[in-house]
């Protein structure tokens, strides 16, 4: 459904690419975010703000879980 309505805001004439039609698919942007956070977490825990590291650490672990998740998801289907 999220397909159609797109092809039929875009047009027909333009050529789009997998990666365009399913952003979070068939990128890697949550493994990018989950490292992105893991070396937020490091420098906050490096200046002493162990409140922030450990939330950015905790985002950074659920970001590794759900592109695990979507990985398999990928490969399966």
């Amino acid at each position: 459904m999220y397909l159609l309505s797109l092809l039929s805001m875009i047009g027909h004439t333009t050529n789009l690419t997998v990666s365009q039609l399913a952003p979070l698919l068939m990128t890697g942007d949550f493994l990018y975010f989950a490292v992105i956070f893991f070396i937020l977490a490091i420098i906050a825990a490096a200046v002493g703000a162990r409140g922030v590291a450990g939330v950015t650490m905790t985002v950074a672990k659920w970001f590794v879980i759900i592109f695990i998740i979507l990985a398999i998801l990928a490969l399966v289907l």
